[in-house]
């Protein structure tokens, strides 16, 4: 086992949580770093195809959301699985399915988000952006855990 990976105390030690073992590893806010750079990339995509498509073609903002979506999560897959989870490759098709469960999962919660911020008043563009923060959390720990799990 790496030392990232959880192993058993050495006998003396205090046990830890294994979360708490999680957060005291380098390599665990290594790979959050990188998520998040990739994350904001395809926010910036997100942002772009978002706004292209709801101001300037006046698609609803549900469909402009999925659409949005949909192409900054391709983008983020291939750049998670080739940087970001790089040692922990495992079936592309494989992956890939479970990256796009996860991210199924996150669209809902953002696009409930996106909803709920609009019915009170928000502007797309401001709510859209708070959604996609609020679903940062949900998106990594799915993905660490399962979609790019060893």
């Amino acid at each position: 086992m790496s030392s990232t990976e959880l192993s058993p105390p050495p006998s003396g030690e205090p046990s830890r949580s294994r979360a708490s073992q999680a957060l005291r590893a380098r390599h665990n806010w290594e790979q959050l770093l990188k998520f998040s750079v990739v994350g904001a990339s395809g926010t910036v995509l997100n942002f772009a195809v978002f706004a292209t498509l709801n101001r300037w073609f006046g698609i609803h903002y549900l469909i402009a959301a999925t659409v949005s979506f949909l192409v900054a999560v391709t983008s983020n897959y291939v750049l998670n699985r080739h940087w970001t989870f790089s040692g922990k490759r495992g079936h592309f098709g494989y992956q890939g399915l479970r990256f796009f469960v996860v991210s199924t999962v996150v669209l809902g919660l953002n696009l409930a988000i996106l909803h709920l911020l609009i019915k009170a008043g928000s502007g797309p563009l401001f709510a859209q952006a708070v959604a996609i923060a609020a679903c940062v959390p949900v998106n990594f720990i799915g993905n660490k855990l399962w979609s790019f799990r060893r």
